[in-house]
């Protein structure tokens, strides 16, 4: 290669750096924040009893970041969700303690209430143009009233251990290996059925990206640079081996990771692969154009807010099962850690931009921060500060990032 090759290459690397600083950056983060806490809790974050709580932590947070990041894509915002989800959580107990309905039905009822509430909600913002802040300010403060009034002030509890599995139960090992390869790993209580989902995750992200990347020549479309390519999905592939190497060592795979896992898939899909994402990004981008290319934004916009109801609905029966109570102030707060999540992964304030799989990274960053930081010791005034602070920075890069453009 000559040496105008190579300054070519160089020169071409560098551009898309630039252009992708965000995504790669949100990836190199994680992993340094993950490798400091790492060394300075003495190996503390990643054993597989903490990489367990910090799944179950996260989980809630996770679910409800699918919603919020199709909401603020669409260009509007959600506060009100860690009310609804307490909400939902204090419905969940009356129903089940108190009433002693059936788990299912309990289930089915609370997803519903969810969806009809993100629906009064999105009915306005859609349909009579109020902004989504107001509106789900007082959402915020409506939910977190009757929260109160259905607990009558008091905590309800505890569950039926049918109920606390949606969070703290774990997908029994379909595939027992035998005690000589269950020895090779170090442990006779190895779960192969983690470990097989890990291996199996992870050649798909090789196949996928390959397919993608072949799809991507065929057209002609500029595609990522080969190193930054194979780099990035070689160390998506390893971390998936490992978490649920990890994880196959302790008690195997939390239901609360499957749910995670199944909604993150199904999300992604709809939003890069689908009509229905097109239009949502579309409506985010801008409202008018998309209204003049025959988008009906006003259905779009209500369908948005029930989809977070819904999430909100399923994040408040996993906080509910995992607490085993449900309490007065659950969920007080949570919109914020929601939403950072969701702007640190990506998203942009104006709408129109952000990816699920971004969201999805942003919280687990959130979650680590969290994580790392008790195990620390660190107290929760300092917890807060560096939280808002990362935050910020996020929004920084990303106002920084459109005004260069």
């Amino acid at each position: 290669m000559s040496a105008s090759d190579t300054t070519t290459t160089t020169k071409g690397v560098g551009s898309y750096l630039k252009a992708h600083l965000r995504e790669y950056g949100l990836l190199f983060a994680l992993i340094a924040i993950m490798a400091f806490f790492q060394i300075v809790t003495g190996g503390t974050l990643l054993k597989p009893i903490n990489l367990t709580n910090l799944l179950l932590q996260n989980s809630y947070i996770v679910i409800m970041a699918l919603g919020m990041l199709i909401v603020i894509v669409a260009g509007h915002i959600d506060l009100s969700v860690g009310s609804v989800m307490g909400f939902i959580g204090a419905l969940a107990a009356v129903m089940v303690v108190n009433w002693d309905v059936s788990i299912g039905m309990t289930m089915l009822t609370c997803i519903v209430v969810g969806g009809i509430i993100g629906g009064a909600q999105g009915y306005w913002v859609a349909y009579w143009n109020i902004p989504s802040f107001i509106v789900t300010l007082a959402g915020m403060l409506v939910f977190r009233g009757l929260s109160l009034w259905l607990l009558e002030g008091q905590s309800v509890g505890p569950f039926p251990r049918e109920f606390q599995v949606i969070a703290t139960g774990f997908v029994p090992d379909i595939l027992p290996g035998s005690d000589a390869f269950k020895g090779l790993f170090g442990t006779r209580n190895f779960n192969v059925l983690a470990f097989a989902c890990g291996i199996i995750a992870a050649a798909w992200v090789v196949w996928s990206g390959l397919r993608q990347r072949a799809q991507n020549k065929a057209y002609g479309i500029e595609d990522e640079p080969s190193s930054f390519f194979y780099g990035r999905t070689a160390i998506i592939a390893l971390a998936l081996v490992f978490i649920l190497y990890k994880l196959a060592t302790f008690r195997g795979l939390p239901n609360v990771l499957l749910t995670m896992g199944v909604l993150t898939i199904v999300y992604a899909f709809i939003t890069e692969r689908t009509i229905l994402g097109r239009r949502i990004y579309a409506l985010g981008g801008n409202e008018k154009a998309a209204k003049l290319s025959g988008i009906k934004t006003e259905r779009l916009t209500f369908l948005a807010f029930v989809n977070m109801g819904i999430l909100a609905a399923i994040a408040g029966l996993v906080f509910a099962a995992r607490l085993n109570t449900a309490t007065p102030k659950a969920g007080f707060a949570l919109e914020l850690d929601v939403i950072a999540a969701v702007f640190i992964g990506g998203a942009s304030m104006s709408g129109g931009v952000g990816k699920i799989v971004g969201a999805v990274v942003g919280a687990f960053l959130m979650g680590v921060l969290n994580n790392g930081m008790s195990i620390m010791g660190i107290g929760i005034d300092y917890q807060q500060m560096i939280k808002g602070l990362v935050l910020l920075a996020a929004v920084i890069f990303d106002v920084y990032n459109k005004k260069k453009g």
